[in-house]
């Protein structure tokens, strides 16, 4: 209602207890979205190339 485009879930406990489907707004899992982002670091190719 304020304007908000999404709520930034920022600590390690708050994706187990507020769910997507509680709501409309898009929530952002940290946790998830770092661990998501390390993968995907570490899968480039150039990282695969020094192995």
């Amino acid at each position: 209602q304020r304007g908000a485009e999404g709520v930034i879930l920022g600590c390690t406990e708050i994706p187990l207890l507020v769910k997507q489907e509680y709501t409309k707004i898009p929530l952002f899992d940290t946790t998830t979205l770092l661990a998501e982002a390390a993968v995907r670091e570490a899968l480039r190719e150039e990282h695969l190339i020094k192995l």
